[in-house]
């Protein structure tokens, strides 16, 4: 193995006490389709952002005996921190945030970072054809507001913020079509400044991507530090008077006269309400309304070594705007503030094969095509986490049952990085009893879909991988 790849302790701060707080080694295998319970208390994964973070922020510990509580959120990443910030601040409530490991654990430490105008996998043009114009209009100024939130946020923490918009390229000539229209429907009908590149322009301004055959730019877009991002929203709820309990994963929830039950390690906490943000890290059996409605996807990530001036001009690598290219199992990559460059795609089925060696080597190659002269720099970091991707490629905040007081906002199918600040604005809304026009969108009208086959879900993804890859690189 490259002496590069470091896959812990990179971080001087991994491995020591916080908050006075032992943790379990890190548990690579979870997999959220089989596992049941979140075992609790572990160490982060590996990534460069656990490595580059700092020494995480101060949180309330694991809670200890039983308690009674208004409000209990359950997930202490980007989604349950936001939730709390606005529970918190706007309406001065006093949440619980339960995290079964250490803040920001799950999704929120293992993404790529790209903060796009964007929610769910599918693109707007879909929402016209799925919807109608009008819906998809209004949908489009509902994500529009909380990507200026997520700006808001993002100004006001030091999160390493690289302004830019977002490149969407084309790693095949007959990409391009899809691109084009896509570019006059963002433009046409919404309003937005895209913009076509060719490879020429591309390459000479962006990045030499060898695969690409042009580009579409997108005006709107901002890279960050997902873990220093959460951990200012962490300081900010917990500062307006939030607590933010980790290594208090719920074991158990049962509900007796509107009254819900969460056992965890330590006690029973009594909840009125209760918020559900766990994302891709949601146990099937967490509750019933959960059960079955999110197909969980495993991505890998790398991170090279900080590369040299010469390096950078060498491999073609001009901007720091972030990048996703048009496979439907799709490379995202961009340059990092430190010089490093970051990708990810597509990793394993499930979660005992995840730390199989080809699913980094397949991760390399794909960026090697992209950048051949990257081919010999080290690699620092690699690591995998879980995708939360519903059965109809859209998130949703919703309360699913009007009789019961539980709600959730999860399925963002990757692109959470910024509407999952928003998510959370909203799911906290939805709590305190808000109504909003908007909430008759598709998003906060109906609960997460379930699918008539999910037993089978791991059998159709593997024969879907193989026709993607077709798809994507031979038909």
């Amino acid at each position: 193995m490259n002496q590069y790849i470091q896959h812990l302790n990179t971080n001087p701060n991994i491995g020591k006490k916080t908050n006075h707080q032992d943790y379990r080694e890190y548990n690579a295998k979870f997999d959220p389709l089989t596992d049941k319970i979140l075992q609790g208390n572990e160490q982060y994964a590996p990534t460069y952002w656990v490595a580059t973070a700092g020494t995480p922020p101060e949180d309330d510990g694991p809670l200890k005996g039983d308690i009674v509580a208004d409000i209990v959120i359950i997930g202490g990443g980007f989604t349950g921190l936001s939730t709390a910030l606005t529970l918190a601040e706007k309406f001065g409530a006093a949440p619980l945030v339960l995290e079964a490991n250490r803040s920001a654990w799950g999704c929120t430490s293992r993404n790529g970072g790209q903060g796009q105008n964007a929610s769910g996998r599918l693109y707007r043009s879909q929402w016209i054809d799925k919807w109608g114009l009008d819906t998809a209009k209004r949908l489009d100024t509902e994500i529009r507001e909380g990507f200026d939130y997520f700006k808001d946020l993002v100004s006001s923490i030091q999160c390493d913020a690289q302004d830019g918009g977002h490149l969407y390229i084309a790693h095949r000539a007959k990409k391009m079509a899809f691109l084009e229209n896509e570019a006059k429907v963002m433009k046409e009908v919404f309003g937005y400044k895209t913009r076509m590149l060719s490879r020429e322009q591309l390459h000479e301004e962006y990045v030499a991507d060898q695969e690409a055959t042009g580009a579409l730019l997108e005006p709107d877009g901002i890279g960050v530090h997902p873990l220093k991002l959460a951990f200012g929203y962490l300081k900010r709820a917990r500062a307006a008077g939030a607590k933010v309990h980790t290594s208090t994963p719920v074991l158990s929830w049962e509900t007796h006269q509107g009254i819900h039950y969460l056992t965890t390690p330590y006690g029973v906490v009594k909840a009125k309400r209760v918020a559900v943000a766990t994302g891709g890290y949601t146990p099937n059996g967490l509750h019933p309304s959960l059960s079955g409605k999110i197909m969980p996807i495993l991505s890998n990530s790398l991170v090279t070594r900080p590369l040299t001036k010469t390096e950078r001009a060498e491999a073609g690598l001009h901007s720091t705007t972030f990048i996703t290219d048009t496979r439907t199992l799709r490379h995202y990559y961009r340059l990092l503030p430190d010089g490093s460059m970051q990708c990810g795609s597509r990793s394993a089925l499930n979660g005992a094969d995840a730390s199989n060696p080809i699913h980094l080597e397949r991760l390399k190659e794909g960026l090697y095509r992209k950048f051949p002269s990257l081919r010999n720099i080290p690699i620092a970091h690699s690591w995998w986490g879980w995708v939360d991707v519903s059965h109809d490629m859209m998130p949703r905040i919703v309360q699913p049952n009007p009789d019961e007081s539980i709600f959730y906002a999860i399925g963002y199918g990757g692109n959470g990085v910024s509407f999952s600040a928003m998510a959370g604005r909203r799911l906290a809304e939805r709590v305190m009893g808000v109504e909003h026009p908007q909430f008759d969108l598709p998003i906060y009208q109906s609960p997460l879909p379930s699918h008539l086959f999910r037993p089978f879900r791991r059998v159709g993804q593997a024969l879907l991988y193989r026709w993607y890859y077709l798809t994507d690189e031979v038909i």
